[in-house]
């Protein structure tokens, strides 16, 4: 399944359930995962890590 597929299949799933109340839940889980994989590979992890 490409990873397109996978985005568009969520979609629907929130259109169709009616659990728009789950996106921002799902987008600040996302950007603290994408945060944490930023910080431990690069120069700017110790900057990051004095934020938390």
């Amino acid at each position: 399944m490409a990873k397109g597929r996978v985005f568009i299949e969520f979609w629907q799933f929130f259109r169709e359930q009616k659990k728009y109340w789950l996106a921002p839940l799902v987008l600040v889980l996302l950007l603290l995962s994408l945060l944490m994989v930023f910080s431990q590979s690069s120069v700017l992890g110790p900057f990051i890590y004095t934020l938390f």
